[in-house]
């Protein structure tokens, strides 16, 4: 089994999905149970996918799970869009969460790909 405090993709989503929940503290208040929820939940799947998938045996259960994080990060993605679309957060922040989650999907494009 692998320690998921190894990876530094973890690393990044567990920071980004703080970054999120930092960020959405300011959203509208009819929204909690709405885009705001939803955008928590995507973030915080990345780091426990990450997580669970260090806890499986073979490279393809580990790969299984890393791909799920990055579908979880593709969801983020299009969550900061229309979240910013719905003027939710201004364009700074937007540009700089939305280059976080890039980055985090690059490196678990990465990492999969080591495992095939």
């Amino acid at each position: 089994m692998r320690d998921f405090h190894n990876y530094k993709v973890w690393e990044k989503g567990h920071q980004f999905a703080l970054s999120i929940y930092r960020k959405t503290k300011s959203f509208p208040k009819e929204e909690l149970f709405g885009i705001t929820s939803q955008i928590r939940r995507a973030a915080t799947s990345i780091p426990f996918n990450i997580a669970e998938g260090c806890g499986r045996r073979s490279d393809s259960e580990f790969a299984h799970y890393l791909n799920i994080a990055a579908g979880s990060a593709s969801e983020v993605e299009e969550e900061l869009l229309l979240s910013y679309d719905l003027e939710f957060m201004d364009k700074d922040s937007y540009q700089k969460l939305n280059q976080e989650v890039n980055d985090i999907k690059a490196m678990l494009n990465k990492l999969i790909e080591t495992l095939h």
